[in-house]
């Protein structure tokens, strides 16, 4: 049981710490996944930067991910779900058309005109509060291959015990603080677990801005 999205920012930023990466660059999905980033990136004396994904929802269950899409990639699907309710990928072009529209308004509403941080050769350590389903980390971590990254580490709080398996091939590090077997709901692992608002991530990320030389 973590007290807060920064206790568990803490408690992961030592295990981070301990691998002695090369060129870290924390990326945090937001927006729950920012306080505990910002924390890892503080530690690591690392820039901050972000994912973005947003989860495809099965129409009228939009909380059931049928999979996601990150900005700049295709869109990851969950087969065993579409299969389940007789459809294929093709047939939510029209959803991921508009989670693209989505990404595109957070990325100005939380960046503006920010670079983001450059990752040629970088390691890249991809950070959210938790694993549930696991859609929307799939499709980030899918995305940074193509980017130039030397390698990649998934760093989260907590996760269902089968995570670390399900994650073996798409980051060459898994770091899960704990795995319980009886998983329902990350936020069932924080004391405090309010949702993250925009002005929260806005104000985390231009905190974590080096000042202009």
């Amino acid at each position: 049981m973590f007290a807060d999205r920064a206790e568990a920012g803490r408690r992961l930023a030592e295990r981070v710490k301990a691998l002695a990466l090369p060129r870290p660059v924390v990326l945090a999905l937001p927006r729950g996944g920012v306080p505990v980033a910002a924390v890892v990136a503080r530690s690591l004396g690392a820039p901050l930067g972000l994912i973005f994904v947003r989860k495809i929802g099965v129409p009228g269950h939009e909380e059931l991910a049928a999979g996601a899409v990150a900005e700049g990639a295709e869109p990851v699907f969950n087969a065993r779900v579409l299969a389940s309710i007789g459809k294929r990928a093709q047939d939510f072009a029209g959803i991921v058309a508009a989670k693209r529209a989505e990404i595109a308004d957070r990325r100005a509403l939380y960046l503006g005109g920010a670079a983001d941080p450059d990752l040629t050769d970088a390691t890249a350590v991809v950070v959210d509060d938790g694993i549930a389903t696991g859609a929307t980390l799939r499709a980030a971590l899918a995305t940074l291959r193509g980017r130039g990254t030397a390698r990649i580490v998934l760093a989260v709080p907590v996760a269902p015990v089968e995570a670390r398996a399900d994650f073996a091939g798409l980051a060459d590090d898994i770091l899960i603080l704990e795995e319980p077997r009886d998983f329902w709901a990350v936020g069932a692992h924080y004391r405090s677990f309010p949702q993250t608002s925009d002005a929260e991530v806005i104000a985390t990320l231009a905190a974590a801005r080096p000042p202009p030389a």
